[in-house]
């Protein structure tokens, strides 16, 4: 008598399975990630630590019998800046994370063209590239004064 055994093996490797699942999850808190938030709140901190410090001098100078209440003025000014900071240090760390981007896109543009200017200096097919495209520009150029 034959018995045929039918035994279920699964087509993925649950390691595999695992990982690519990390993968994913990484992805997703990688693009929900926003930049700028989190330079605004490293520069409203700052800020705040600032004025705590200021804050702290002060107290430092009171007598012991006004100390509750130094500390109570000390937590009120943190809790104002954080209050009152929290949008323009959003706004100006915008500002910065796109003034940065700017400059790097610029420096890598201006990497790459003096890159393909020292291989043109060297290779006379680059430069007769280069020169037919000025000449179309300029040709360009001055059809647009006619």
């Amino acid at each position: 008598m034959t018995t045929f055994v039918h035994t279920e093996y699964p087509s993925q490797h649950p390691g595999v399975a695992r990982a690519e699942q990390a993968a994913q999850t990484i992805k997703s808190l990688a693009a929900g990630f926003n930049g700028a938030r989190g330079a605004a709140t490293l520069l409203l901190s700052a800020v705040v630590a600032a004025l705590l410090v200021v804050a702290n001098q002060v107290v430092e100078t009171w007598t012991e019998g006004h100390l509750l209440m130094a500390w109570i003025v000390m937590w009120t000014i943190a809790f104002a800046a954080l209050a009152l900071l929290a949008s323009p240090a959003r706004n100006a760390g915008s500002v910065l994370r796109t003034t940065m981007r700017a400059w790097s896109e610029r420096r890598k543009q201006a990497t790459a063209d003096e890159q393909l200017w020292e291989l043109a200096l060297t290779d006379a097919r680059v430069m007769a590239d280069i020169s037919r495209a000025m000449t179309r520009d300029t040709v360009r150029d001055v059809r647009g004064y006619y």
